[in-house]
């Protein structure tokens, strides 16, 4: 390993040294302090950083807007954190063709208010949205309510350029500098967290914008009859473009529904939706509050407070509010859920310490005997030792021969992922 002034040196020769400076408490990964932080200025100062980092043997946290940092396991070792604020250009917009090319470091807000001058967007709901990177959110992959109508984030993907561990800047899909064969880049760094390559730009298909949409909102009595409601809305001939669950302890359940066309399209999908819906009440949810209902799961935190994402069958919903109520009886008003038609969602507890450990790892058993996950997204200090992923089944070993092929010696986001990677 070389000495801590020679790596100094090299990185401010690569990036100037006004873009090196110590680390701070804020700069801190699951309370794991970092030595410096860089911030590169293009792509190819980012693979130098890599490849001086990858050489010196330390360890390199890539970091956007920092909103989702917590995410994860605490890493291993953060010596450096790679700052990707100055890559943060809209490359090209091909309006005609409906694709856009950008820098990691654009925030999902600035990239959506570009594409809004053309009358387009890229279809994606995203956590803090003002912060949050195009880089960071494909890492996390983060999505919202709108995966039901366009897709998951990696169907709207179709090229990405990495800067991998040794330096190299390899492309794959759509404008393609260099091709990397055997693998589908896009695909592998979605939902990565960094662990395989630092993301440099991306580039996305669009979709054009509604210019009129319709929220409703209907309350059954139990989750019996919204489970039923979820089956018979989704196998309907609806067009909606959202459709979400809020839920909280001792509550009955919300769903909301979201559609986009024109004014007629709007009456006639309202019409079918009240057919459907029976003596269920629906009202009209003009404002979009409903629609940051994940986001709101986020506000207020406390020091015992939890979030986790969840995946579960669709027809299981039901069931899944059940098993957190079981393991949670005895703690009023301790959890509240946001849960999409697709069965991916999202649980906020409040709880006691003393219950916290033991009822997650109930709560995770339920959802992985169901062939489901329970993934730790935000949780207190004391629960780093909590596993973030749970139980990553057969395919963990391919995970680490592709990890152990683009990052060798380890050197991005050291034991954040499943199974320590």
């Amino acid at each position: 390993m070389l000495g801590t002034k020679s790596i100094q040196e090299e990185l401010q020769a690569i990036v100037g040294a006004q873009n090196l400076r110590p680390a701070i408490a804020g700069d801190a990964i699951c309370g794991v302090a970092p030595r410096w932080v860089v911030e590169p200025g293009n792509e190819q100062q980012v693979a130098a950083v890599l490849a001086a980092a990858n050489s010196a043997g330390i360890g390199v946290i890539p970091r956007g807007g920092g909103s989702k940092l917590d995410w994860g396991n605490p890493p291993k070792r953060a010596d450096l954190v790679l700052s990707m604020d100055r890559l943060n250009r809209i490359i090209e917009h091909a309006w005609a063709d409906l694709t856009v090319t950008v820098e990691a470091g654009c925030t999902l807000q600035s990239l959506q208010d570009a594409l809004r001058q053309h009358g387009q967007r890229l279809a994606l709901d995203v956590l803090w949205p003002e912060r949050a990177t195009v880089g960071g959110a494909i890492s996390t992959n983060d999505s919202g309510t709108l995966r039901l109508r366009f897709g998951a984030l990696r169907d709207l993907i179709i090229g990405v350029t990495l800067a991998l561990s040794d330096g190299t800047l390899a492309s794959s899909g759509g404008k393609v500098v260099k091709n990397v064969a055997g693998y589908d880049l896009p695909k592998l760094a979605t939902g990565a967290l960094g662990t395989l390559g630092v993301i440099t730009r991306a580039v996305f298909r669009l979709h054009p914008l509604c210019p009129t949409t319709s929220s409703l909102t209907f309350a059954p009595s139990n989750w019996e009859e919204m489970q039923k409601l979820l089956h018979s809305i989704q196998d309907s001939k609806l067009a909606h473009t959202a459709f979400q669950i809020r839920a909280a302890s001792g509550s009955p359940p919300q769903a909301d529904i979201l559609f986009e066309a024109t004014e007629a399209g709007l009456a006639a999908q309202t019409e079918h939706l009240r057919r459907l819906l029976g003596s269920a009440s629906v009202t009209d949810s003009s404002s979009t509050q409903v629609w940051q209902a994940r986001q709101t799961l986020f506000s207020s935190l406390n020091e015992h407070s939890v979030i986790a994402k969840f995946s579960v069958l669709p027809s299981d919903i039901a069931k899944a509010m059940q098993w957190i109520a079981g393991v949670f009886s005895s703690e009023p008003s301790s959890w509240h859920a946001v849960i999409q038609a697709t069965g991916l969602g999202w649980l906020r507890f409040d709880v006691d310490a003393s219950s916290l450990d033991k009822g997650l790892r109930a709560v995770r058993e339920q959802f992985e005997r169901a062939s489901g996950s329970f993934v730790l997204a935000t949780r207190p200090a004391f629960l780093y030792t909590f596993d973030a992923w749970g139980n990553p089944g057969d395919a963990l070993p391919l995970m680490r021969a592709v990890k152990s092929r683009l990052d060798p010696q380890n050197t991005l986001n050291p034991g954040r992922f499943v199974g320590g990677i």
